[in-house]
C-alpha cells in the first residue's frame, strides 16, 4: 500500500443522494465510505484514476457530482485514529482495545486487539459496537456465519472467538483485506475465519449460501435490495444482524426485513445509529435452490 491515500469528499445535499452515492462506491469496489455532514467520504489508493471514478459514478447516480480530492498520509490518518483511543467494553463479553494498551479483562472477557488502520472497524463507531452488543446475545457455538464487507474482520474475529465453526469474511477492497489478514493472524483464527475478495450480491449469496448467521454492517440502501437473498442465504430461525443504518431509515428496513421472512427479535440504538438482530421465521416461504 502506499504511504499515501486519496481522500475523495462527494457533496449530498439529500439522504437520497447520499444512499445512492454510497451505494455507487460499493458497487465500484471502494471501502470504507462513511457518511459526514451531507458529504460521503471514501479512500483510495494513490494514483487512482479520480476523473474517470467520478465519471463512472455519476453515470450510476444519473447526475452530476461535486467531488473534492487530498492527499492523506496513512501515517497522519493513523496518528488521528491513535489520539484517545482506550479500551472498550462492549456489551458483557468485549473488551475491543488497540496492541498498544494492557486492558483490564475479567474471567469470560473476549479481547478484540484492533489497532487503526483504513479498514472499517476498529470498535470506535457506533455501527459497530452495535453489532458487537447484538452478537454477544446469539450462541454462536458451532455455527457457520457470513460477515458481509468484513473491513478490519473485526466481526469475523469476535464470532470465531465466541464459536463460530467456520466464518466467511468477504470484503470487496482489497486493501481493507490486508489489514483483515493481520487481525485473524494476530487473534489466532485462521483454522476458523476465511477471507475473500470479493463482492457480495445476490448472485454471489446464491452461490455461496449455507449460513446460520449473517453479519451485514454496511448502508441501508446496500442492505435493502440484499433482504431477499440473505432470507434465502439461512434455514428458518436463522439469524441476520444489520447495521450501518440511520434511526429513521429502521422503519423502511423493517418493513423489507418482513417482506424477506424475517422478524427483529432485538434492536439496539446508539446516538442516532440503529442495529438489529432479525430472525427467519419458522414457515417462511423459501426459493428451492438448484441442485449442483
Amino acid at each position: 500500500m502506499s504511504n499515501e491515500l486519496v481522500e475523495l469528499t462527494v457533496v449530498c445535499p439529500s439522504d437520497d443522494l447520499a444512499g445512492l452515492v454510497a451505494e455507487g462506491l460499493v458497487v465500484l469496489g471502494l471501502g470504507g465510505a462513511e457518511e459526514v455532514g451531507g458529504a460521503i467520504r471514501a479512500w483510495v489508493s494513490r494514483g487512482t484514476d479520480t476523473a474517470e471514478l467520478q465519471r463512472r459514478l455519476e453515470e450510476f447516480v444519473g447526475q452530476p457530482l461535486e467531488v473534492s480530492a487530498r492527499s492523506v498520509p496513512v501515517a497522519d490518518w493513523n496518528a488521528e485514529w491513535r489520539r484517545g483511543l482506550r479500551p472498550r467494553r462492549v456489551g458483557e463479553r468485549i473488551v475491543v482495545a488497540p496492541t498498544w494498551t494492557e486492558p483490564a479483562l475479567r474471567e469470560g472477557d473476549v479481547l478484540l486487539s484492533i489497532d487503526p488502520e483504513m479498514a472499517f472497524g476498529t470498535g470506535e463507531h457506533g455501527t459497530t459496537r452495535g453489532m458487537l452488543r447484538l452478537l454477544q446475545q446469539i450462541d454462536c457455538e458451532g455455527a457457520r456465519v457470513l460477515d458481509v464487507g468484513t473491513g478490519s474482520a473485526i466481526l469475523a474475529i469476535a464470532a470465531a472467538l465466541l464459536g463460530a465453526a467456520h466464518v466467511d469474511a468477504v470484503e470487496n477492497d482489497a486493501d481493507a483485506l490486508i489489514n483483515a489478514h493481520d487481525n485473524v493472524e494476530r487473534h489466532g483464527v485462521q483454522a476458523q475465519v476465511r477471507l475473500e475478495h470479493a463482492f457480495v450480491d445476490a448472485a454471489w449469496l446464491d452461490m455461496h449460501g449455507g449460513w446460520d448467521i449473517i453479519l451485514a454492517n454496511i448502508l441501508s440502501s446496500v442492505i435493502r435490495p440484499l433482504l431477499p437473498a440473505f432470507g434465502e442465504a439461512v434455514p428458518s430461525g436463522g439469524s441476520l444482524l444489520v447495521s450501518g443504518i440511520l434511526e429513521e431509515e429502521a422503519e423502511d428496513v423493517l418493513a423489507d426485513a418482513a417482506a424477506a421472512g424475517f422478524r427483529a427479535r432485538v434492536e439496539d440504538l446508539e446516538d442516532e445509529w440503529w442495529s438489529a438482530w432479525l430472525v427467519r421465521e419458522q414457515g417462511a416461504e423459501r426459493r428451492a435452490r438448484p441442485s449442483s
